[in-house]
């Protein structure tokens, strides 16, 4: 951005501060508190009018690629406990502190949700963008924990999923268009690492990726797994080009599956909650999501799958904030989730 090229500050600082600012949205019917689950931050949306029995509750993990974001979104779901977690963020913070903070918030709420009013077996997780990406790792991480309740469900809202291929045909048909463009989503990628960004080119040419796990992995990210009319609005098989050790050494951590959930073995996907998936046309991630469907319905998993065909990267977010910035596609896909929770 302008900004960050006349030197005045980073982008990544800018938008802490536009995101920072926001006001916290005020609700006559919600108690809203701020907590430390350990440690990390947790704002707390609950009923002034508490429910007759124990509710569901659903935590949010926000977007902004571990660098940014903010914990001010909220929307009504009823009589839901809504928890929205402020994980440390990077640079400071260096990957995968993120992922640990949300992590430990989840068992922390899933011990003393009765605390809460919340029926341990209803706690459903949630995440946009990279919020997705760590609601997935969540998710994965709890698959073989006995000594804590299953979760109802996860929430991916136009999830990061895969650092394999960047040439997939969302990759390809989306590269410029707003607000995440490809270079973009790179860039940041590579800022959330903490790594310098003249590398983007090679990632961006598959320069990272030894033989062995090319072949390993595309049985997962896979052009070939996406729907012929998905690439109705054009695309072109890439072609490899030579793998460097030196790329793939800096850049190792986008293969732990933390990074990359869609990479993670099966025996994992297999033991996942109910999964509600949510794509754009309009976004490079939208193939991210149709390959993780289709991996947890190869496994067994009950999705439900909402493709917003006019829509594009961030319009959840800002349907949240209301009508006046908010587009039909956001709106549409705000309804489709709050009615997957109610059946939650």
């Amino acid at each position: 951005i302008l900004l960050e090229k006349v030197g005045i500050t980073s982008e990544v600082q800018f938008l802490r501060i536009i995101m920072d600012g926001i006001p916290p949205l005020e609700d006559k019917h919600l108690f809203i508190k701020d907590l430390r689950f350990e440690k990390v931050k947790v704002r707390i949306y609950q009923p002034k009018i508490p429910p007759t029995s124990q509710s569901r509750g659903i935590l949010y993990f926000h977007g902004g690629v571990g660098l940014f974001g903010s914990i001010l979104t909220r929307y009504d779901y009823g009589k839901t406990l809504s928890l929205l977690f402020r994980y440390r963020l990077a640079p400071e913070h260096p990957y995968p502190t993120q992922f640990e903070d949300c992590l430990t918030a989840t068992i922390h709420f899933m011990r003393t949700a009765q605390d809460y009013g919340v029926d341990p077996s209803r706690i459903i997780i949630c995440g946009d963008s990279s919020g997705g990406t760590l609601t997935a790792a969540v998710a994965q991480a709890l698959v073989d924990r006995r000594d804590l309740p299953k979760l109802r469900a996860q929430i991916l809202i136009y999830p990061f999923l895969q650092s394999v291929n960047f040439n997939l045909p969302s990759y390809q048909q989306n590269e410029g268009v707003p607000i995440l463009l490809k270079q973009r989503t790179l860039a940041l990628g590579l800022k959330y690492l903490n790594r310098d960004l003249s590398i983007i080119e090679a990632v961006s040419k598959h320069s990272h990726i030894p033989e062995d796990l090319q072949l390993k992995y595309q049985k997962w990210v896979n052009p070939d797994y996406i729907p012929h009319e998905f690439k109705s609005r054009g695309y072109k098989p890439s072609t490899m080009h030579p793998f460097s050790e030196e790329i793939y050494t800096l850049v190792k951590p986008v293969f732990d599956t933390v990074f990359s959930p869609l990479i993670a073995e099966d025996n994992v996907i297999a033991q996942l909650p109910e999964t509600f998936i949510l794509t754009c046309e309009f976004d490079v991630l939208r193939d991210d999501g149709l390959l993780y469907k289709k991996r947890l319905e190869d496994h067994g998993i009950k999705v439900t799958w909402c493709h917003l065909q006019e829509g594009f990267h961030g319009t959840i977010f800002l349907a949240l904030w209301g009508r006046a910035i908010a587009f039909h596609s956001g709106s549409k896909g705000l309804k489709k989730i709050v009615n997957f929770l109610r059946l939650m």
